[in-house]
Parts: C-alpha cells; sequence; structure tokens
C-alpha cells in the first residue's frame, strides 16, 4: 500500500507542474491587459498615465520575459504565497478561503444525495431487470440525465419564491456561523447538481451490478446456500462500486471548480462566478490560483478514489 500511494504522489507532482505551466500559458494568450482592464483604457474605473501603467506593470512584474515570471510563480507557490488580485487588491489565499467552503459544502452535499438517490435506484434497476419498476427508473434516469442541472436551479428557485416567497442569502453565510440560513443557501444548488448526478449514479451502479451479478463468484456463493441479500450486498455490490467511487471523485472535483450557471440562478458567491470574473477582467493570478487549487484537490480525490478501491474490493489488494 505505501509503495503504492508513493507511486501516485509521485506522478502527481509533474501532473501539477503540466497544469501551471498550461494555465500559465493560457492566460497569456488571453488577448487584453490586466491593468488595462481597470484602467480607461480599457474602460475600467480608474484613470491612469501611460507612465502610471507602465510603472504598475514593473511593480507586478509582467514587464520580465514569460518565463521568468513562471519561475517565479512556482517560487511563490512553494512559499505558500497565491499572491494578489490584480483586480481586488486582495490576497489569493484569502479569496480562496472565503469563497471555497461554499463551493465545497455544495459540492460535497450533492455527491451525497446522489449516492442517496443513484446507489438504491440503481441496485433495485438491476435486482428487477426489465420489470415494470426497471422500466419506470430508466425512463426517469435517462430523462433527469437530459435535464441542465441549471434549468432544475431555475425551477427550484422559481417554486420556492412564488410558493413560499422564499429569498436566498444575500452574504456569504458558514456552516459553522449559521446552519439554517447556510442551507437555505447551500440546499437549493445541492438539489440541482445531486439530482443530474443521482441520475448518472444510478445508470452506473446498474450496469456494474449487473455485469458483477453474472461472474463465477456470485454463482459460487448462490451455489453454497448463501442467502440472496448477503450475495448482493456482500459480494455483489462491493465488487459493483469500483465505477461508482470513480465517477464520485471525478464529478466531486468537477463541481468543485464551480458549477458556473447554477451558481448564477442561486447567486452564490464561490469559484464558479469568482473564475468567471476573474478571466472576464484578465485576473491572471487569481485564475492561476484558484484553477491550481482546484487542480490539486482532483488529483487528490483520486488518490483517495485509488484507496478506496482497494479497501471495497478484496481482489484489488493483490
Amino acid at each position: 500500500m505505501r509503495k503504492y500511494l508513493a507511486q501516485r504522489l509521485l506522478i502527481a507532482v509533474p501532473t501539477l507542474l503540466g497544469v501551471t505551466l498550461l494555465i500559465f500559458i493560457a492566460m497569456r494568450v488571453l488577448p487584453g491587459d490586466p491593468l488595462a482592464a481597470i484602467s480607461g483604457e480599457g474602460g475600467g474605473s480608474y484613470v491612469l498615465s501611460q507612465e502610471q501603467l507602465q510603472a504598475a506593470r514593473v511593480s507586478l512584474g509582467l514587464d520580465r520575459p514569460y518565463a521568468i515570471q513562471y519561475l517565479d510563480w512556482l517560487k511563490d507557490i512553494l512559499r505558500g504565497d497565491l499572491g494578489k488580485s490584480f483586480w481586488r487588491g486582495e490576497p489569493i489565499r484569502e479569496l480562496i478561503f472565503r469563497r471555497g467552503p461554499i463551493t465545497g459544502q455544495i459540492a460535497v452535499m450533492a455527491v451525497i444525495l446522489s449516492w442517496i438517490i443513484g446507489l438504491p435506484v440503481g441496485l433495485a434497476g438491476a435486482l428487477w431487470r426489465n420489470s415494470r419498476t426497471d422500466y419506470v427508473f430508466r425512463f426517469v434516469v435517462v430523462l433527469f440525465m437530459a435535464i441542465p442541472s441549471f434549468w432544475v436551479g431555475l425551477m427550484i428557485v422559481l417554486s420556492l419564491v412564488l410558493a413560499f416567497t422564499w429569498r436566498p442569502p444575500l452574504t456569504i453565510v458558514y456552516l459553522w456561523d449559521d446552519p439554517i440560513r447556510n442551507l437555505q443557501m447551500t440546499a437549493g444548488p445541492a438539489l440541482a447538481l445531486g439530482i443530474a448526478l443521482a441520475a448518472m449514479m444510478a445508470r452506473i451502479t446498474r450496469s456494474s451490478v449487473l455485469e458483477v451479478l453474472g461472474e463465477d463468484y456470485v454463482r459460487t456463493a448462490r451455489a453454497k446456500g448463501l442467502d440472496e441479500r448477503t450475495v448482493i450486498l456482500k459480494h455483489a455490490m462491493r465488487n459493483a462500486l469500483t465505477p461508482v467511487i470513480t465517477l464520485g471523485a471525478l464529478e466531486l472535483g468537477t463541481l468543485l471548480s464551480g458549477a458556473v450557471l447554477t451558481e448564477q440562478i442561486f447567486t452564490i458567491p464561490g469559484f464558479g462566478k469568482l473564475i468567471v470574473d476573474a478571466v472576464f477582467n484578465r485576473d491572471y493570478a487569481v485564475v492561476q490560483g484558484v484553477v491550481l487549487v482546484t487542480a490539486t484537490a482532483y488529483i487528490a480525490l483520486n488518490l483517495v478514489a485509488d484507496i478506496l478501491y482497494i479497501l471495497v474490493n478484496p481482489r484489488l489488494r493483490s
């Protein structure tokens, strides 16, 4: 196990370096100047002369060659300094600490909801294959896979507003500060994202369980006289969870980067809105910092998924 984890960690290092290089190049390829965007030259709020713009570029290091800028950024990362926002003037680390918990909470809630709904539906569809119940479940699953999450979010907002005159909190409210108001903010987007994810989870679970039920060891367990519940839960379901864990880890990593449209609908000031605003404002530092953090979380989640494979499926321990 330790050797396997060490190998995975070694692979993660060049992966993160590749991510930093790609996002650095991508932000420099985009047209526009981050300083011009906030000055009168780019229609911004401040009027700066050419001398002031040049002095600002020098102070921010934007006048240096790209290779030097990239190496300086890597050095700052190793020191734990993600820099400051060109547009806001705030440390990026504070922006991430302020907005990250809300996006992370919504992502975790959506994935948990998808497991609560998707696993039983997928398992029931596999056990009652080609029955009337299976056909109903398959219809509902395909329906919610086809419906975009932001449309579900719009319906949730309209329903809550019209039926209960509900209004989401306009400021960030953390779970540890006020659980009730926090859930008022996060339950809607988590439900909108979790329903679509639950549909995918149910489909993957059904296919995986059907495949496992045809394996020799399942037939052997039944031939030994084990009751059907033990066969399903102990032998079939544990081995069928591998693709489910994979999907959960991948989708959680994707949701951590921010579901832009869903956050906009529910007025959630999370990672999605932060990245979009930063791209529009050519705020290189914010985009680089947020993408680096989400990429690190994505790699860490994949590592956790690999560990869960081994814990859940005994056959993989060898």
